[in-house]
């Protein structure tokens, strides 16, 4: 049964702590295999890869087959209906608009002693995009990953999506092409991400590496990180719902299962100062999972990791909103902006209950690649940020470096960095020689 606190019991403050600090995700010790794993890339390359890949996904392959053909690509995107293929591309679309948005300008100006500052923005070369195979195998992913890297101007974009069994699935090969992608490897794992991080005689490295995976991916992003760059260690779904009485109880729950079908691991949690309320939503989801095709996962997710808490009001909803820093939070009030104002940790906000966390898995345009596990409280999803680097640029006019060269040449006696000093010395002896 999921956990029901109230805030106004004496020990809510002790069980509420526990709660945050439980641990949802079976983290496997897999370090030591994944070090070994991408030690091998290295040194054997495509042997590797191929050895590795008929090992986990049961698929032999030789190097030129590790990725898709364009005979083979235009093969997968023909089977894929055209009621699938213009909601991808309606997706696409609002995806690709709600990032265009996002891009930052560059600056330049003078400053008052005549120095010239300012920064731009440049793309990494390449990136590559890890997407999940098998059952977890999700087009929606490809779009959100790829369509900001194509907008922020990478040069060279790539993806590896494992077959296991040489199972494709025609909507991810469809979304890649969709989204711009220049080459579609099916390979995955942390051979996967040690190949791209690395490189192989048949796959060229790249410089940033995002997308979710499983623990064994998540280690190898880990440890190639410093290498390449990468966004963020994804762990188990979550979603927070801050609800009063005005909200539709089934509605409620569905948005809760929405989450919970995802792994068992998943979170789903319920904030509101109505108990009549929170107890409906609860019959609502329980009536739901009887009949829901992955009523075995989200059953355990709700029984596991699930949580209805009582409140006093709206406000330290939103307090204890922000304690948890969820990846997703839906608020289903009367006045909903006016608890958002109070959100300082999310990762997506959904206002209203017209606005199913759904929505922004597939349509909705913002990324859905979100920080877990209470990392909101100090980082962001998934951007066009994430493919761009701000370079600072500065230019001294020798008025300016007049101006504030004696207290650069100060700071760096202070110390003890001699050159630093004369580097600034020697160029304001020149002007005052003349």
């Amino acid at each position: 049964m999921a956990l029901f606190l109230s805030t106004k019991a004496a020990d809510f403050e002790a069980e509420f702590t526990a709660f945050l600090g439980m641990k949802r995700e079976d983290s496997p010790e897999v370090d030591d295999a994944v070090a070994a794993i991408i030690a091998d890339v290295r040194a054997r390359g495509d042997a590797a890869v191929t050895e590795l890949t008929a090992r986990f996904d049961r698929l032999s392959l030789t190097p030129d087959q590790l990725a898709f053909s364009p005979a083979e690509i235009e093969a997968e995107c023909a089977k894929v209906s055209p009621e699938d293929a213009a909601a991808l591309t309606l997706a696409a679309e609002r995806i690709r608009a709600y990032h265009v948005r996002q891009m930052p300008q560059d600056q330049l100006w003078t400053d008052p002693e005549g120095a010239t500052l300012g920064w731009r923005w440049t793309a990494v070369s390449a990136a590559g995009l890890y997407v999940p195979g098998g059952l977890a195998s999700y087009p929606s992913s490809v779009l959100m990953n790829a369509i900001p890297a194509r907008v922020a101007g990478v040069g060279r974009l790539v993806i590896t999506c494992p077959t296991p069994g040489g199972e494709v699935n025609p909507l991810v090969i469809y979304a890649a092409k969709l989204a711009g992608v220049d080459t579609i490897y099916r390979i995955g794992g942390a051979q996967a991400v040690a190949a791209l991080a690395y490189g192989t005689e048949t796959i060229r490295p790249v410089d940033k590496i995002t997308g979710p995976g499983n623990a064994f991916v998540a280690a190898a992003k880990r440890r190639v990180f410093g290498k390449v760059g990468i966004d963020m260690i994804a762990g188990p779904s979550e979603i927070l719902v801050i609800a009063d009485s005005s909200a539709d109880p089934d509605f409620v729950a569905l948005d809760m299962l929405s989450q919970a079908e995802h792994d068992a691991s998943a979170q789903a949690i319920l904030v509101t100062p109505d108990e009549d309320f929170a107890r409906a939503c609860v019959a609502a989801l329980e009536k739901r999972l009887e009949t829901l095709e992955r009523r075995d996962i989200a059953s355990a997710s709700w029984r596991d990791n699930g949580a209805v808490i009582l409140v006093r009001d709206l406000a330290e909803a939103a307090e204890l909103s922000n304690r948890v820093a969820p990846e997703h939070l839906e608020i289903c009030t009367e006045d909903p902006e006016a608890v958002s104002a109070q959100i300082t940790h999310a990762g997506a906000i959904f206002l209203g209950q017209w606005t199913p966390e759904a929505i922004g898995d597939y349509i909705g345009g913002p990324n859905h690649v979100l920080p877990t596990a209470r990392s909101a409280r100090f980082s962001s999803g998934l951007s066009v940020l994430e493919f761009l680097k701000r370079t600072t640029i500065a230019k001294m006019t020798p008025g300016a470096l007049a101006a504030i060269g004696p207290a650069a040449e100060r700071l760096a006696k202070s110390e003890s960095l001699e050159a630093h000093g004369l580097s600034v010395r020697a160029r304001l002896d020149r002007l005052n020689g003349g």
